[in-house]
């Protein structure tokens, strides 16, 4: 437990006579960006002000650099930065302003005030609003400075939810990038539903369903989660589907329009040699083929079809 930057033993809460999790553990150890996952409903939230620190669980701790947030809250706090999916903000003061308040906050003391407020606002790319109105400022830099207040203290830890949440797809890529510079110095914890955030960004994957933890790896695991049963063929002869079906192995032709067909196989070891050589033997003139890749929302989907 001392080796690891976070661990969560055996966590359980329950509100009234239901769980809304049960025996999570979880241990990251090293930077980088870990994904939370899980269906609405599926305990994320609860997961979440847990591990913040804003909600005493049932059973189980956390442990930030060994460091018990049930025992020592205020101790574990200090290593935890965390940006919650509504900002925190206070819209009529301005941008240096309300950093300076979060760095007086988090105890920073007073002879590196201005050089951690700076640092955080250049870090952050908001260096030039520091004396514009929070209410001035687009969704993009709102959440620019919601990282700020985060990060202001240098913790260890940062847990971030939601964070691309309402913003425009050019706001998106810049928040991405400033999370990934984030992850160099951070760990991060990045909880959302969108499959494309955490395809773009995490390293890991941690998922929680029915309040149970249905996987936990790499997001390269996560993404081989299913094995790929499908072909896609272009074949500019356009045989029957019933000629298709003919070939070892597949079980179901789709048509894809003109030469394209979708060929569903029961064991792809060999398919496409089988397929090569069926195209060969009929002169069905065989333009591309490829194995096709199972999306991500095909293993989130398989993965919340978790039963306790």
């Amino acid at each position: 437990m001392e080796n690891a930057l976070v661990k969560i033993e055996n966590l359980s809460h329950r509100y009234s006579v239901q769980w809304a999790i049960k025996d999570i553990n979880i241990t990251i150890d090293s930077k980088g960006v870990y994904g939370l996952l899980g269906s609405n409903g599926a305990g994320k939230s609860t997961t979440l002000n847990i591990m913040s620190g804003v909600l005493n669980q049932t059973e189980g701790d956390v442990f930030i650099k060994g460091i018990s947030m049930s025992k020592n809250p205020i101790e574990a706090k200090k290593q935890l930065g965390f940006m919650p999916q509504t900002p925190p903000l206070y819209l009529d003061t301005t941008v240096g302003e309300y950093i300076t308040n979060c760095a007086h906050l988090r105890k920073i003391p007073s002879n590196q005030l201005k050089q951690s407020v700076d640092e955080v606002l250049e870090k952050c790319a908001i260096s030039h609003f520091k004396n514009r109105l929070i209410r001035n400022l687009s969704g993009g830099y709102k959440q620019r400075v919601n990282l700020a207040q985060a990060i202001i203290h240098k913790p260890s830890f940062v847990i971030l939810d939601e964070p691309t949440n309402g913003l425009d797809p050019n706001q998106i890529l810049e928040i991405r990038k400033l999370i990934k510079e984030i992850a160099e110095e951070h760990t991060v914890l990045l909880s959302t539903h969108m499959l494309s955030e955490v395809q773009a960004i995490c390293d890991d994957i941690l998922m929680i369903e029915q309040g149970k933890m249905v996987f936990s790896g790499k997001m390269e695991d996560f993404d081989n989660y299913l094995a790929p049963n499908s072909v896609f063929v272009r074949l500019l002869e356009r045989p029957s589907i019933d000629e298709l079906m003919e070939i070892t192995g597949v079980e179901k032709v789709e048509e894809l329009g003109g030469a394209n067909y979708r060929l569903m196989i029961s064991d792809l070891n060999g398919a496409t040699q089988r397929i090569v050589q069926e195209s060969v033997k009929r002169n069905w003139n065989l333009d591309e083929i490829r194995v096709e890749k199972v999306s991500l929302n095909d293993v989130f989907s398989e993965l919340s079809k978790y039963k306790s």
